[in-house]
């Protein structure tokens, strides 16, 4: 996949990540473009000030979101579509639920990571059953969240519009199975 797909996933996630924030209820602390202070901390490797989190860009932040999210969940290799609903779980509820997440949408054991026998899954289910389940299991996730009453009607509409986009990535795009690059990664990871 080129960088063209994870620039266009990469902007539908800041649309949803928004500015900065600080929300009391919020347990991330503050945050911008969706990049919390503990979240830069750990990038810089060094404690971030809220300064920095204050001044975060979309360029500023694309390398960490590229190497924290959308590498950790392979989506290079994953069916259109499929990766902008696995990138946005990953970026919203951590990299782990969103592998699990896939893994129950293409019946393999959720065992947290995404490897050989995920992404062949993964290219085999037709990817717009995938990412409805995808969707149904991160909603079903989110309303058990005490936070819910706080941040439900956003996160319902979120997960409702990232649904809605992959559908609509997954119906104008080939099948991952044509894509030269999905059998590398996958040869990449049986390595």
């Amino acid at each position: 996949m080129a960088a063209s797909r994870f620039d266009a996933a990469l902007a539908r996630v800041l649309a949803h990540e928004g500015g900065w924030s600080d929300h009391p209820a919020d347990p991330g602390g503050p945050t911008n473009l969706g990049v919390t202070q503990a979240t830069l901390s750990a990038w810089l490797g060094r404690p971030a000030t809220r300064a920095e989190v204050k001044a975060l860009t979309p360029a500023s932040v694309a390398p960490l979101y590229r190497a924290r999210f959308w590498d950790a969940v392979h989506g290079d290799a994953l069916p259109a579509g499929v990766d902008l609903a696995v990138f946005d779980l990953a970026v919203n509820s951590g990299v782990r639920r969103a592998a699990m997440a896939l893994q129950r949408a293409v019946g393999v054991a959720d065992d947290g990571r995404i490897g050989p026998m995920t992404l062949a899954a993964a290219a085999r289910a037709p990817a717009a059953r995938t990412i409805r389940r995808i969707s149904a299991d991160r909603l079903a996730f989110l309303q058990r969240l005490s936070t819910w009453p706080s941040f439900g009607r956003g996160w319902g509409r979120r997960v409702s519009e990232v649904r809605a986009a992959a559908l609509a990535m997954a119906a104008s795009a080939p099948t991952a199975a044509s894509k030269p690059g999905w059998r590398r990664a996958i040869a990449r990871l049986s390595a």
